[in-house]
């Protein structure tokens, strides 16, 4: 079996002197999608800045072998970790080419890539980021982490206020990129789990509560219940619809 890209060990998070993350601990295999899911404000988007140093943070992380908890986030970037926040972060006043060109980190762009994954984005390379819909601004977000070269993919909250179209668009890239990279996965569209995760780590509290395939999660009514406060899957689809594109 191959080594884990991703090993994180009794890492812990704090914000402004809070502790969000404690003590948590899992592996993210060197393939697939993994999913790290729980309930709302359990600490799932904290656990992703504390991997990356974007907030203070204890404990070890590991990436392909290599400690890399001690170093700075634009050095674990460098080091080959695509970033999708939750929040998208596009550069409004940018175009949408500017924001990618920004994003490259060498000279050898994966813009063949991204431009087939987004053709809309194609069409709208010289528009501002800020003029587009929440869906639009996604992609980019989306492409800007694509058009590079990563060993490990961090996307955090992908579909969140996403029309059901635009969804499944997002989807299909997620599908399309893991099939060259591991992707750590925040994700409350059950959903797009079934459709993408192999594997699920499940926090509750700040602390890890289960980990496992994403099978004996998704087909255990009581477990998603019970962790995730939802009673099928069908309910824990994004059902927002309050945009269309």
């Amino acid at each position: 079996m191959s080594e884990p890209i991703l090993v994180v060990d009794r890492l812990s998070g704090r914000i402004a002197g809070q502790q969000v993350v404690e003590d948590v601990s899992f592996e993210v295999p060197a393939s697939g999608v993994t999913a790290l899911l729980g309930r709302n404000g359990v600490g799932k988007t904290s656990t992703i800045k504390s991997i990356l140093g974007l907030i203070e943070r204890t404990g070890e992380v590991r990436l392909a072998g290599t400690r890399v908890d001690r170093l700075p986030t634009h050095r674990i970037v460098q080091r080959g970790v695509g970033y999708v926040p939750e929040d998208r972060e596009v550069f409004g006043a940018l175009t949408v080419g500017e924001n990618l060109r920004l994003a490259e980190r060498d000279d050898r762009p994966r813009r063949e890539l991204v431009d087939r994954l987004f053709p809309d984005l194609v069409e709208r390379r010289a528009q501002r980021a800020g003029t587009l819909s929440g869906g639009q601004q996604q992609m980019v977000s989306l492409a800007r982490a694509l058009v590079n070269e990563n060993r490990l993919l961090l996307v955090d909250e992908p579909t969140k206020g996403l029309a059901p179209r635009i969804v499944d668009e997002v989807a299909a890239a997620l599908a399309e990129a893991a099939r060259t990279v591991p992707i750590l996965l925040v994700e409350q569209n059950l959903h797009v789990i079934r459709a993408l995760a192999e594997r699920v780590v499940v926090l509750s509290g700040g602390r890890v509560v289960f980990t496992g395939a994403a099978s004996d999660l998704l087909d255990d009514e009581d477990r998603i219940q019970r962790y995730l406060g939802v009673h099928d899957a069908a309910e824990g689809q994004n059902a927002s619809e309050g945009e269309s594109r």
